[in-house]
């Protein structure tokens, strides 16, 4: 028997359901219909750029899964474009889940108790559990003794549901290696790591919009995200 389609995650509606050519009264035209799933699946890839990993947790798929959607949407859109034809937005087996309603999680890059200066190089990682803007868990994820983003944190901080990394230093290039897993990123943060996540949570802590200059450097010689100095 055929394994049944489970509900996908969907973060939001549509703000318009039709799409058509000027000028044409929608009954004149061929219709394409795109479910829901497929539409969340091109916001998230096509629109806040996400690699398909990351899109299919935001969905609850597989990654296989999220590949065979967003293809299907992509062609449904392509065949509307280019022939001229109405698009719908409409069904699917869909849920729909605010992100973020349940509780979310932050990382801090570690080293003795306080946020690491360095990212590429921190000892560990410190994950919170967040609920109703107060911490409720703490967990801790070891680093690799590989480099930053090229080790795959990126990857495995946001499949353990991390949606946001505080951090001291960190180079452009790991800033947009974790963007594209879903993970935004605030830097600047010193001090004790709770303490940290805690004025966070306040919004005491500010992003400085300053990216380590040492880490940038080393990304033109193939070390994105490296931590190296």
């Amino acid at each position: 028997m055929p394994r049944p389609v489970l509900s996908r995650r969907v973060a939001c509606a549509p703000n318009a359901v039709l799409f058509k050519p000027a000028g044409i009264p929608a009954r004149e035209l061929d219709e394409v219909v795109l479910p829901l799933d497929e539409f969340e699946a091109l916001r998230l890839a096509d629109y806040e750029g996400l690699y398909q990993e990351a899109a299919a947790l935001r969905m609850g798929i597989s990654r296989q899964t999220f590949g065979r959607i967003v293809e299907g949407a992509r062609r449904k859109v392509a065949d509307a474009l280019v022939n001229g034809k109405a698009l719908r937005v409409e069904g699917g087996k869909t849920v729909l889940k605010e992100e973020g309603a349940d509780s979310m999680k932050i990382a801090v890059p570690t080293n003795e108790g306080n946020v690491d200066a360095h990212f590429g190089h921190c000892g560990y990682y410190s994950i919170y559990t967040v609920q109703d803007n107060r911490i409720i868990a703490e967990e801790r994820m070891e680093a690799s003794a590989e480099c930053g983003c090229k080790s795959g944190i990126a990857g495995e901080l946001a499949r353990s549901g991390v949606r946001t990394l505080v951090a001291g230093n960190i180079g452009e290039g790991a800033v947009r290696v974790l963007g594209s897993f879903g993970i935004s990123v605030t830097r600047g943060a010193a001090g004790p790591v709770r303490s940290v996540a805690e004025a966070f949570l306040a919004g005491t802590l500010k992003d400085t919009g300053t990216n380590c200059s040492a880490h940038d450097s080393h990304e033109g010689a193939g070390h994105e995200g490296c931590g190296h100095h």
